[in-house]
């Protein structure tokens, strides 16, 4: 009778994750068009100027930001040869990094869905022109606690326009659903994180707004 109360509580207490997954299923944010290709690769970019830095100072910023807030992201796993700077080239104003880092899709008492999310990050400064660049796109999923038995799948064949949302267009497919879901709010956070790093805030209307002040997106 016990673990039937604590079965049945342990389902309540999904609930409202299950109701709010339904309900994303269906929002345009992450429906055609929001995992983009180019030449059959999923890839991510973004473009913007920083109007109050010079080149160096940028190249600076985003060496930082990538070092403290992506790879640093990472040390959950100390061995892993897959997360670091793979090219770092001041002169021409581009960094490469490879980032490993866990993605988690709900995390409760006794139950932990997960799993590792795999991509290579371009960034390059012209001038006062950024270009941010996310690529090569994998999951390892279900791993066990020694970090094996886990199951591959790359961007191109899980989470593209194709693989995860129905022949209408109209909403996402359950398993391969989540995973794009957290990948576009994912991506969107690491641009967004670019920017603030690169931009003075303003806080307008007693916190309520907040403004970058010295970036214009493209």
């Amino acid at each position: 009778i016990i673990m039937k109360k604590n079965i049945l509580f342990a389902a309540l207490l999904c609930l409202p994750l299950i109701i709010m997954a339904h309900k994303d299923d269906k929002n345009p944010k992450y429906l055609l068009g929001a995992v983009p290709e180019v030449d059959g690769v999923v890839t991510f970019q973004k473009n913007f100027s920083v109007t109050d830095k010079n080149e160096q100072q940028i190249y600076d910023v985003m060496l930082a930001y990538i070092k403290n807030s992506l790879i640093g992201n990472a040390i959950q796993f100390p061995k892993s040869e897959y997360t670091r700077i793979t090219s770092e080239e001041k002169e021409n104003g581009t960094i490469v990094a490879r980032v490993d880092e866990y993605m988690t899709f709900h995390k409760m008492f006794l139950s932990l869905d997960r799993t590792r999310f795999r991509y290579m990050l371009s960034a390059s400064v012209k001038g006062q022109k950024v270009s941010l660049i996310i690529t090569q796109i994998s999951y390892y999923y279900n791993e066990d606690m020694d970090g094996k038995n886990g199951v591959h799948y790359r961007a191109e064949e899980w989470i593209t326009d194709k693989a995860a949302v129905n022949k209408k267009g109209t909403k996402l497919y359950p398993r391969s659903g989540k995973f794009r879901r957290l990948t576009v709010d994912r991506v969107q956070n690491i641009f967004e994180g670019f920017m603030d790093a690169l931009s003075t805030m303003e806080v307008e209307e007693q916190v309520i707004t907040k403004k970058r002040k010295g970036i214009v997106e493209e």
